[in-house]
């Protein structure tokens, strides 16, 4: 019931008079029901990407946002429309793909390679990273005079989600639906390459699929939308607060709380400024940045 209130608020709330303007019922087909698509779609393929990183990295701390991966893409997506101006969205979304595979698999190199004394070393990594991919494509877009497209693609914000520019996000359907096929296979690997190799699960093949579908996932949302930091660390962690973390009968929930999370981020983006909307990236940023905070207190307060 929760979510189909959340979907019913999500497509009557907003500025333009649905009911009471002659066009009104095609604005609604041309922008609510898109975006409230696209937010369904986002909500529930980012949380459970993160939910995925999470197991892979044996770390609840990681997400996207805090491997560098979004950040990956929007270079990506950045060199794109620099080197093909004229590229398709399509080509664009293919442009962040590759960028974040590469990123992502940048970031768990460099795990492989350093001795982790502390759960909250493996975000740093990820942060410092992110932050200096960050810093390449704020120059690149100085120098290309595409600073404030960069910024526009960074700045997580369904606006301008509209018929005929979202239909790329049902690739994250797809992704979704995979993750709940390859969930025991995700769980196995979670336990370590030890554990995993015994059990005959092939680990690196297996974290190679978790890093495309990531990257996939990423792509194609930092494309269509942008950034929306801190989801996949929020959702999994509540999750797990209240039913351990057992994947397979965690998903469901985080499939769920990734829809209801965006859901009441974006309808509190509409209305906190109205007749004006701030992005969605800003409240999604405050509220991951007071989970992130309260699981590190708690870890805290467990390790003592």
């Amino acid at each position: 019931m929760l979510t189909v209130g959340l979907i019913v608020a999500s497509l009557f709330v907003g500025v333009y008079d649905i009911t009471g303007t002659d066009d009104g019922w095609r604005m609604f087909a041309i922008t609510r029901i898109p975006r409230t698509i696209a937010l369904v779609l986002a909500g529930a393929s980012m949380a459970m990407s993160g939910l995925v990183m999470q197991l892979l990295t044996q770390n609840k701390f990681v997400e996207p946002s805090t491997t560098g991966t979004t950040e990956w893409a929007g270079l990506g997506l950045l060199l794109v429309m620099i080197f093909y101006p004229n590229a398709s969205l399509t080509e664009k979304m293919i442009g962040a793909i590759v960028a974040s595979f590469v990123g992502t698999m940048v970031f768990f190199m460099f795990l492989r390679r350093i001795t982790l004394k502390s759960s909250l070393i493996v975000p740093i990594v990820g942060i410092m990273l992110g932050a200096v991919v960050s810093a390449i494509s704020t120059y690149v877009a100085l120098k290309t005079n595409m600073l404030q497209n960069l910024g526009i693609w960074f700045a997580g914000n369904f606006t301008s989600v509209v018929r005929g520019n979202y239909e790329l996000l049902w690739i994250v359907a797809v992704m979704s639906v995979l993750v709940f096929v390859v969930a025991d296979r995700f769980t196995v690997a979670g336990l370590g390459e030890d554990i995993a190799t015994n059990v005959g699960l092939n680990y690196h093949r297996i974290v190679l699929i978790g890093v495309a579908m990531i990257s996939v996932v990423t792509g194609v949302t930092t494309v269509v939308i942008g950034s929306l930091p801190f989801l996949g660390l929020i959702v999994p962690n509540i999750v797990s607060l209240f039913r351990g973390d057992n994947l397979r009968s965690n998903l469901p929930w985080v499939f769920l709380l990734g829809i209801w999370v965006l859901m009441v981020c974006d309808l509190i983006s509409r209305t906190i400024i109205a007749p004006f909307e701030v992005p969605v990236s800003l409240i999604l940023g405050v509220l991951g940045a007071a989970v992130f905070i309260f699981l590190i207190l708690k870890g805290r307060k467990n390790a003592a």
